[in-house]
């Protein structure tokens, strides 16, 4: 979801930068020799204990399953360069004024969910690289992902992105390669999960068994560059729980005119309905509980709207976990959303909920001073009162320019 339309980076920016949204990797072949999967090197240590917060505590019992949710795709090494005033010609050298690095790919939504909370399981291959040491190392020992049922291969270089984002364009440069084995029996291997969040357009063989052990599958798709919008691109979502297009993929699909209409005809195929529509908000219907709701989008200026589409999926499935209301899953994940986009970053700026109680801390405060528009903002998330935890949580770490392999992330 992208709560405002996007705005270019300003001059002089530095430091955390926007990530590429990427293509399917190619069907090059690695003409380097592959071997079996090996483990992370013996350098890389086994993460810390930090203290986190968990926002499910109370809602946990003794029998669920070890993640709260399960994500598989492809990872990309993401490189950044911003604050220039055009794209380098042919034979021309340009000095940058921003740069930064992250994970990327289906990195962006398996930081967005764990940074909620959410007990977060990766099924991806990495390279057997410095870009693979540190994107591991990062989304395992950093972001807290469980990273056991995904691979590092030898001889097998990452998946990596270079963007050039100018004042009003931006042009990205992918290399990558098909890896050497499928990931299919290791998301079928995988620990259990209670949720998982995939793409229709992506491999859907395993659905049916994820199904069949009980999570629930919460669906997304993109845009159909044939045109054709073929509702029978829509059959796997028989093994779905939810369903999470945006408004134009929504009404392509269903012949429908409007989001409203839409996200209706889609409740006749999936428990969960939830159409986004930008800056106007969001739409969704929830079968299984008879709940319609609409909410507005957070108003905010969008510096990067890239990853916004990830936290809103992975805070609409926190909110499924949590058990609330339709309305307050809809406003939660359209606030989270609105975080993201304030920053630079796709996977790194995805909040946390030490950026969520700043967030609450910062409108009460303006309430406090009077402000009536901020009075408004604060009425309808007021439920968040109960919800936000009483004390400092692990800050979250943003894009940096280089891939240091400490977190700068500290408390707030």
């Amino acid at each position: 979801m992208t709560p405002s339309p996007e705005h270019t980076p300003p001059a002089g920016a530095a430091g955390g930068t926007p990530t590429p949204v990427h293509p399917p990797a190619p069907g090059g072949i690695d003409p380097s020799p592959r071997t079996a999967p090996v483990a992370p090197p013996a350098s890389v240590a086994p993460p810390a204990p930090v203290e986190t917060w968990d926002p499910l505590a109370d809602t946990r019992a003794p029998d669920d399953p070890p993640l709260d949710v399960l994500l598989s795709g492809t990872v990309f090494f993401d490189l950044i360069f911003t604050g220039m005033d055009h794209l380098p010609q042919p034979g021309e050298e340009l000095w940058s004024r921003g740069m930064g690095s992250s994970p990327g790919g289906i990195a962006n939504l398996a930081t967005a969910a764990a940074r909620l909370g959410l007990r977060t399981g990766l099924v991806a291959g990495f390279g057997d690289d410095a870009y693979g040491d540190w994107m591991w190392q990062m989304l395992r020992d950093d972001e807290h992902i469980d990273l056991s049922a995904s691979r590092r291969f030898t001889n097998f270089h990452s998946a990596i992105t270079v963007s050039v984002a100018t004042q009003d364009d931006r042009a990205m440069v992918t290399h990558g390669h098909d890896l050497p084995e499928s990931l299919t029996e290791l998301v079928r291997t995988a620990p259990a999960a209670r949720t998982a969040i995939v793409d229709l357009a992506g491999e859907t063989t395993w659905w049916a068994d994820l199904a069949r052990r009980g999570t629930l599958i919460f669906a997304d798709i993109g845009y159909d560059e044939t045109g054709h919008w073929d509702p029978a691109d829509l059959a796997p979502l028989v093994h779905c729980h939810a369903f999470t297009p945006n408004a134009l993929e929504a009404v392509r699909y269903t012949r429908t005119d409007t989001p409203d209409q839409a996200v209706r005809a889609l409740a006749e195929r999936v428990p969960l309905a939830v159409v986004t529509d930008g800056a106007e908000g969001a739409y969704a219907v929830d079968s299984s509980t008879g709940e319609e709701a609409y909410c507005p989008a957070v108003p905010v200026t969008a510096l990067d709207p890239t990853g916004a589409g990830d936290v809103f999926a992975a805070s609409i499935v926190m909110g499924t976990l949590a058990q609330w209301p339709l309305v307050e899953r809809l406003k939660f994940a359209s606030l989270c959303a609105g975080l993201a986009v304030q920053q630079f970053g796709g996977a790194l700026a995805a909040p946390g909920w030490g950026d969520i109680s700043d967030w609450w801390r910062a409108i009460s405060g303006r309430v406090d001073g009077g402000d009536l528009r901020a009075a408004y903002t604060r009425d309808r998330y007021r439920f968040l009162a109960d919800v936000l935890p009483g004390r400092p949580v692990q800050g979250r770490r943003r894009a940096q320019g280089t891939f240091a392999m400490r977190s700068d992330a500290g408390e707030h």
